[in-house]
C-alpha cells in the first residue's frame, strides 16, 4: 500500500480517520505504524494528503489528516474491454486501476462467453475493493468508472460518444498496420481503447468499429490472451501520452 485511500465520509469535521479493517491490519502488520508516523493518504475520487498516526491498537488505527484542494487529474485513457474469463476479470480489476483508467467499459463480442455476464466479478461488492487496491498501489484516487453492455452494436453506435467524448478512438488487433503508441501519441484529448476477448474481434466487430471513428493499432503479429494485452497495451499507450506531454 503506497497511499491510504479513505472514503470522504470517514474523515471526522476536525480531519480524524478511524481504520479498523483489512487497511488498519495492513498498516500495523506490514507498516508497522507508529504514533507520530506520517503517511500519504487520499480521499476516494478527491484529493491527497498527509495523515499522522495518532493512536495504534486493538486493530485500529487513528490518523490526523491534511489534503490538499486540488483533485488530480483522471486518467486520459478510457477502456473497452469485451468481457474475459471471470478468473482473467479478477485479476485485470487492480492492475487497470493501478495502470490508470477512467472509465471500463465491459461489452459483450462474437467470441465472449454468454455466462460470463452471469459472474459474481461483475458486482460492485467484488470489484470496488480490487479497484481501490490498484489505486493504492499506484497512488491515485480516481476510481474508474465501471458498466457492462450486452450489445455490442447499441454501445458502439449510440453510447460511445457520451462515455468517452471527443476521444481518439483506438482498436487493438494483430492486424493493426499502425503500432499502438504511434496511434495513441496523435490523440489530442483522450484515448479509448477497445481490447478484444480471448479469440480476438471478427470481421464484423473491426467494420462495425472502424465506422465509428476507430483506427486499428497492434503491438505486433503475435496473438496475446486478453490480461496480457489489455495490460501491455495500456502501458504503451500511457507512455505515449506521457511522451506527447514532454
Amino acid at each position: 500500500m503506497n497511499l491510504l485511500l479513505v472514503e470522504a465520509r470517514e474523515i471526522n469535521p476536525v480531519g480524524r480517520v478511524h481504520v479498523h479493517d483489512a487497511r488498519a491490519r495492513h498498516l500495523i502488520h506490514v507498516l508497522h505504524v507508529e504514533p507520530e508516523q506520517v503517511i500519504r493518504v487520499g480521499i476516494v475520487d478527491g484529493p491527497v494528503g498527509t495523515g499522522r498516526v495518532v493512536h495504534v491498537g486493538h486493530g485500529a488505527v487513528d490518523l490526523d489528516c491534511l489534503f490538499e484542494t486540488q483533485v488530480p487529474a483522471r486518467p486520459p485513457v478510457d477502456l473497452l474491454l469485451a468481457l474475459p474469463r471471470p478468473k482473467v476479470l479478477q485479476r485485470l480489476w487492480a492492475q487497470v486501476a493501478a495502470l490508470g483508467v477512467g472509465r471500463v467499459m465491459l461489452c459483450n463480442a462474437a467470441r465472449v462467453e454468454r455466462n460470463y455476464f452471469d459472474t459474481h466479478v461483475l458486482s460492485e461488492a467484488v470489484y470496488r475493493p480490487l479497484l481501490l487496491e490498484g489505486l493504492q498501489q499506484a497512488r491515485d484516487t480516481h476510481v474508474p468508472v465501471v458498466s457492462v453492455h450486452r450489445q455490442f452494436r447499441v454501445l458502439v453506435e449510440d453510447a460511445l460518444e457520451d462515455m468517452s467524448p471527443g476521444s481518439r478512438r483506438i482498436v487493438a488487433d494483430p492486424s493493426g498496420a499502425i503500432p499502438l503508441g504511434r496511434a495513441a501519441v496523435e490523440a489530442t484529448g483522450r484515448v479509448l481503447l477497445a481490447v478484444g476477448p480471448e479469440g480476438g474481434w471478427n470481421r464484423f466487430e473491426l467494420d462495425l468499429l472502424a465506422r465509428h471513428g476507430f483506427v486499428c493499432g497492434g503491438l505486433g503479429g503475435r496473438t496475446l490472451r486478453s490480461d496480457t494485452a489489455c495490460i501491455a497495451m495500456l502501458a504503451v499507450v500511457h507512455e505515449a501520452l506521457r511522451g506527447r506531454r514532454q
